[in-house]
């Protein structure tokens, strides 16, 4: 296999496009809505192609990461800091959407570890450690306790990395899957091994990283291009924003950004910041 020409700009417009086409219907019920394109308006009345709190924060890891020339989770945690305080990384400033967890670890200085904090605040900005030289488990374990350090929301992170540096290295999707072995052999993870072989119907939408993660991979193993995947992903329901940009993240370095519609990025509002941001 050889290591795809992918950059980081793949997996970031990726994340931001999958967000954006989210946010119009994030918290709706499954099939009460078809997405088929950037709309506006909705749960958080925002114009089209506006992404949320899953593009800000990973654009925070992205740009430390350049900033820094490696990780550096002090750097990494003001970044954060500034987007939800000062709104930085935020086409206008609003930063209308965070999570409690997110919330209470930023103000606090503290990871949040209990077993209500397995949410995909950690998962959802986590794809630039993919791109990052010998990035070790603890590492990204360590970027992800930043906000998320129980170990199931850890070990997940660990798990969406490992995927998407062996597609980086040339691997197919189902190749990707299979060479997490151990990583996703136990319980919560043990459906990751046969997550193509899983019906709509079985695949959580929910804020859980649990869920998130299953679904991210569903929708990749089970659809074709990174436009059929993330449709696929924000026509799920519920948490649809991070859906979509943990989805668009690993469509973005499976296909590239010049398989992302034209149309969708130039919708995208805030493309100056992205640009900025990228290492």
């Amino acid at each position: 296999m050889s290591r795809l020409r992918r950059t980081v700009k793949d997996a970031v417009y990726g994340v931001a496009v999958g967000d954006a086409l989210g946010v119009p219907v994030e918290f709706r019920a499954r099939d009460t809505y078809r997405i088929d394109g950037m709309t506006g308006g909705g749960t958080h009345d925002k114009p089209a192609g506006t992404f949320s709190d899953d593009t800000s924060m990973t654009l925070a890891t992205a740009n430390s990461i350049r900033i820094c020339g490696g990780i550096d989770l002090d750097d990494m945690r003001e970044r954060y800091r500034a987007w939800l305080f000062d709104g930085a990384y935020v086409p206008d400033g609003d930063v209308f959407d965070v999570g409690n967890t997110t919330a209470v670890a930023l103000r606090s200085g503290k990871g949040q570890d209990g077993e209500r904090d397995n949410g995909n605040g950690s998962l959802m900005r986590i794809v630039p450690l993919a791109f990052v030289e010998d990035v070790t488990d603890e590492q990204i374990e360590a970027v992800s306790a930043i906000t998320h350090s129980h170990e199931i929301a850890k070990r997940a992170c660990v798990i969406y990395v490992r995927f998407a540096q062996a597609l980086l290295d040339g691997a197919s999707i189902a190749e990707a899957i299979s060479a997490l072995g151990d990583l996703a052999a136990a319980a919560p993870f043990d459906r990751v091994a046969r997550i193509a072989d899983l019906a709509r119907d079985d695949i959580g939408s929910t804020g859980y990283v649990v869920d998130t993660l299953e679904a991210a991979l569903w929708c990749l193993a089970t659809t074709g291009s990174f436009e059929s995947a993330v449709l696929a992903a924000v026509n799920l329901g519920d948490d649809t924003d991070t859906v979509g940009a943990v989805t668009g993240g690993l469509a973005g370095i499976a296909y590239g950004y010049k398989a992302i519609p034209p149309a969708w990025i130039r919708a995208l509002r805030g493309r100056g910041i992205l640009e900025a941001s990228l290492f």
